[in-house]
Formats: structure tokens, C-alpha cells, sequence
């Protein structure tokens, strides 16, 4: 149990250290406690990733990621929810996000981990960029919420973009 304000979110360049965001969750009144992580996976599309560059608008992205924690606490009728994600560069196997939700039930709890990994992938402005094993790299198309006009992003992460909250 830990006596950090919650919900919590954070998102900044640092490894994300799992035992430290369940830590931040967790009451003697609930029966679940869970952790989801995001990790740079080996491959993409067919093709071999040796790593994933992570940049965002960092101002924007820890706004939005603490909106999403309070949803996602809203909707689970309790604050225990702790949600950390990583930028710059990630090589494979290396978490790029962390969720943390304890409830006195396990069904809310995934619940709310769901939420707030869905809502990360419409919401956040971070971009991602994949790394081949081939040398070439490319950014990561993402999904864009409904209502919000679709802007290419093979050069990158670009102002308009991340007025529009597109995010990976």
C-alpha cells in the first residue's frame, strides 16, 4: 500500500520500473491488483524491429495521460490507478508503458486497465517510430479518435498533429 496521491501518471524518458508503478497502487480493501506493460516487441508487419523511439509533447501527454488515470478512476469508483509512459528511445523487450489498477474486484480492475491502455492508443500525443532490422526506420501510424481529422504522419510528430491529440 502506498500513501502516493493517486491517480498518478507520468511520462518522461527515465525506464519504467513495474515494481514501483504497482507499488504506488493497492488498499488492504481490495482483492486485485494488477499490472499491465507495454514492451518493444521483436517484430512489426512481418518485418524485424531492433527498437522504438517514443517522442511527445511532453506538456500535452501528461495532461492527457492524467485525464485518462481520473477517468479510468471514475469509472472504477476508486483512485488506485497508476500509469507511466516512456519516450526517447526503447529498445526491444524494454517497457514503453505501464498501467497499475487495485480494486476489491478483479473485474474493475482489468476493466480499468483496459480503459486506460484504449484510451492511451486514441488520446496521447506521442508518436513512435520503429526501428528495422534492415536499417530503415518509419513512423508508426496510430489510431485517431472519431471526429478528428486524419494528418499523415510519415515524417513524423508535426504541430497540427499534436493540436489534434493523434497519438500511437
Amino acid at each position: 500500500m502506498s500513501a502516493a496521491r493517486l491517480p498518478y501518471s507520468a511520462v518522461g524518458e527515465d525506464p519504467i520500473d513495474p515494481a514501483a508503478v504497482l507499488a504506488r497502487v493497492g488498499h488492504d480493501a481490495d482483492g486485485a491488483a494488477i499490472l499491465f506493460l507495454g514492451v518493444v516487441r521483436d517484430h512489426a508487419d512481418g518485418r524485424p524491429v531492433d527498437g522504438m523511439r517514443y517522442d511527445a509533447y511532453r506538456e500535452m501527454a501528461e495532461g492527457v495521460l492524467g485525464e485518462i488515470a481520473r477517468e479510468a478512476a471514475a469509472r472504477l469508483g476508486t483512485d488506485r490507478v497508476a500509469v507511466v509512459h516512456r519516450t526517447g528511445e526503447l529498445a526491444v523487450g524494454e517497457v514503453s508503458v505501464a498501467i497499475a489498477v487495485s480494486s476489491p474486484h478483479r473485474a474493475e480492475a482489468f476493466d480499468a486497465s483496459r480503459y486506460v491502455i484504449e484510451e492511451i492508443k486514441k488520446r496521447l500525443p506521442v508518436w513512435k517510430k520503429e526501428h528495422y532490422a534492415d536499417g530503415q526506420a518509419a513512423w508508426v501510424e496510430g489510431e485517431v479518435p472519431p471526429g478528428t481529422a486524419r494528418t499523415r504522419r510519415a515524417g513524423g510528430p508535426r504541430a497540427s498533429e499534436a493540436d489534434a491529440g493523434v497519438t500511437t
